[in-house]
């Protein structure tokens, strides 16, 4: 495992990670700090471990077959399934691309530039790169983004922290049996494990044309992404801890996390969220119309691909170009009722997670498909546990949205 060769296998595991800090789970982080101080950092290390579960399963299914996640249930669970899934998967991950460049647009009103002129150049300038017709060069950009996130841990270091209590509150739970709490962790656990995250880990693996024998790669890249990600979630709420918990100050969104920053931590600290915030969310957006559309294709076996001209698949670019004009065309709409297009997307995930899930672990126990690289005992039986605990925080989700939190 020299150097090189592990750094040449990194990216599908960073940008899968990654991309689940994007507008939604920075404002979800936010609020986390701001209503509980370090009361939800010991969350942050088990989501971790959950998240390198589900991508390395997903990487390794990719590295084995060559297939995405999308062929292999239409092949071992027929169409009807595979069409249901690509539906919720579809609608979904539309809202979710709708909520991104709605973070685009007010991260960018933090700079003083309006809506008008950063998400019709956002939405643009997205099209261009995936159109682009080159993995590799997706890749690159999409890598280079992902270094924005560092903002959060200068402004994690800007706030000053009591670094001991934030270590104990990490390794030790500070479990509040409130409503609001048990609503914050759900939200937390939907953020951190989407279901858009499976097709897009093993996607990338398979758009790398990577094989088996290189799968011990994938595992460093899958763990790396999945560490950088929980300590970029960990600085967000650790900051928001610091600064808005003890002032009082509640947030809705990110772009408000940033804002309330500035009477406590100082114009730089927002500058760093508002960054972050633009970053991540340009980041995401850039993903999920290609995972989306690439998934639709591979249920119903449609040409797909980065490298795919619009003659070779119409309906793959096609896709991505509609839910790109879509997102970004919500958002211009005056009065358009983002947060309840956002908590859309919660439930259907809610839903569609633990079925995708399930299919994810039996494909992956499936020693004729999987051959040596099968399931052990012990990570299907952690991945059956995983299941067992989303769907039941599923159902809390569910019941405290009823009643009304």
């Amino acid at each position: 495992m020299r150097v090189g060769t592990v750094l040449a296998a990194m990216g599908p595991g960073l940008i899968a990670a990654l991309s689940g800090t994007d507008a939604g789970g920075i404002a979800t982080y936010s609020n986390a700090g701001a209503l509980f101080g370090f009361g939800q950092l010991w969350t942050v290390p088990i989501m971790g471990f959950l998240m390198i579960v589900v991508q390395e399963t997903a990487a390794r299914m990719g590295c084995v077959t060559g297939k995405g996640f999308a062929s292999l249930i239409r092949e071992q669970f027929g169409v009807r399934m595979s069409a249901f899934a690509m539906l919720a998967l579809l609608v979904s991950n539309t809202m979710v691309t709708l909520s991104e460049f709605a973070g685009i647009a007010s991260g960018m009103a933090l700079f003083g530039i309006p809506a008008a002129v950063s998400v019709p150049t956002a939405a643009i300038v997205i099209w261009l790169l995936t159109m682009s017709g080159s993995y590799k060069r997706i890749e690159k950009v999409l890598l280079a983004i992902c270094c924005v996130f560092i903002t959060y841990v200068i402004a994690g270091f800007m706030v000053g922290p009591d670094w001991g209590d934030a270590l104990n509150a990490t390794l030790v739970p500070r479990v509040q049996a409130t409503p609001e709490y048990l609503s914050l962790l759900v939200a937390n656990i939907g953020t951190t494990i989407a279901p858009w995250m499976i097709f897009l880990a093993q996607s990338n693996v398979v758009d790398k044309n990577v094989g088996a024998a290189e799968i011990p790669f994938q595992r460093i890249d899958t763990a790396t992404g999945a560490i950088l990600a929980s300590a970029i979630s960990w600085f967000i709420i650790m900051a928001t801890g610091v600064t808005l918990h003890p002032a009082g100050i509640a947030v809705d969104d990110a772009a408000q996390a940033a804002q309330a920053l500035v009477p406590i931590a100082g114009a730089y600290a927002e500058r760093l969220f508002g960054l972050g915030l633009v970053g991540a969310s340009v980041l995401a957006a850039s993903v999920l119309p290609g995972i989306t559309s690439s998934a639709v294709c591979e249920a119903f076996g449609w040409e797909h691909g980065a490298d795919r001209t619009w003659g070779e698949a119409p309906v793959y670019r096609g896709i991505i170009t509609a839910i790109i004009a879509l997102s970004a065309g919500v958002v211009l709409v005056p009065n358009v009722d983002l947060f309840g297009i956002m908590m859309a997307a919660q439930v259907v995930n809610g839903v569609l997670l633990p079925v995708l899930m399930v299919y994810m672990v039996r494909i992956a126990s499936d020693r004729r498909i999987m051959g040596r690289y099968v399931n052990g005992r012990v990570w299907t039986a952690i991945t059956w546990a995983t299941i067992g605990v989303i769907a039941a925080l599923t159902v809390v989700m569910f019941v405290l949205q009823a009643l009304g939190y």
